[in-house]
């Protein structure tokens, strides 16, 4: 998931636009200062809450993976995307009940809140059932916080030893938040070693106030919300989208 901060304002299209230039110069810069190279960091832009307009100039901007935290909201906006805009990807990125699994796997390229067995067996069977699966990440509570979802870091190396065991190539890496009010560098850092030790390529990490110290610590995605649409609205679930041309 991404901050949370409810407010009115939301931006423009031309706003956007310059807000996803502003991120990625970021990004470029955090990476080059780590020695990496700026495109191995995909940027994943955090609609939810957002109205189709907001995701529509992300996508006129060059913008094609989203992050949302809920799966009635995401399958309301994206699937009618699809059509007109090819290289578009929905990550689900909040916690997910078991009972949401189907409808997540029908609509995800990728899951990144997978963290305990029944979730596993949920996904597992829509897998089966729909002939699919997402690309999947393990998410991990690397804070230990009780208020936060996530496989608990000691319990991490047996549950993604089970996981690949029983999805294969579709586990490819681990999500991490860390605590709000301490310095996240040496928790990224325990989550690069994390997956570093299990040969797990993706790691997510690092949100809009963060993510340069995710990018120094070897994320290979970062999920930036607030700093692109502006903040949220607590209002009504947004309309369906507009149709919009293929760029």
């Amino acid at each position: 998931m991404e901050d949370d901060a409810f407010q009115m304002a939301r931006p423009a299209g031309t706003d956007v636009a310059a807000a996803l230039i502003a991120i990625r110069a970021r990004i470029r810069a955090a990476a080059l200062a780590s020695g990496r190279d700026p495109a191995s960091i995909e940027l994943v832009a955090v609609s939810k809450t957002h109205p189709a307009a907001a995701i529509e100039a992300a996508l006129s901007a060059g913008q094609r993976v989203f992050g949302e935290n809920r799966v009635q909201e995401a399958a309301a906006k994206f699937p009618p995307l699809r059509p007109h805009w090819p290289g578009l990807r929905l990550s689900l990125i909040g916690p997910l009940q078991t009972n949401k699994a189907l409808e997540a796997v029908r609509i995800a390229d990728t899951i990144e809140t997978l963290d305990r067995p029944r979730l596993a067996d949920a996904l597992e069977q829509a897998g089966q059932r729909l002939g699919r699966l997402p690309t999947l990440l393990i998410q991990v509570n690397i804070g230990e916080e009780p208020q936060k979802a996530g496989i608990a870091p000691e319990e991490a190396a047996h549950f993604i030893e089970s996981c690949r065991r029983r999805f294969g190539s579709a586990l490819a890496g681990l999500m991490a938040i860390p605590p709000a009010d301490r310095d996240p560098a040496p928790f990224f850092a325990r989550m690069a070693a994390l997956a570093s030790a299990h040969g797990l390529a993706q790691l997510s990490m690092g949100m809009s106030g963060d993510f340069e110290a995710a990018v120094a610590c070897g994320a290979t995605s970062v999920r930036v919300g607030s700093a692109i649409f502006g903040t949220r609205s607590a209002g009504p679930h947004p309309p369906a989208p507009l149709a919009s041309p293929a760029s």
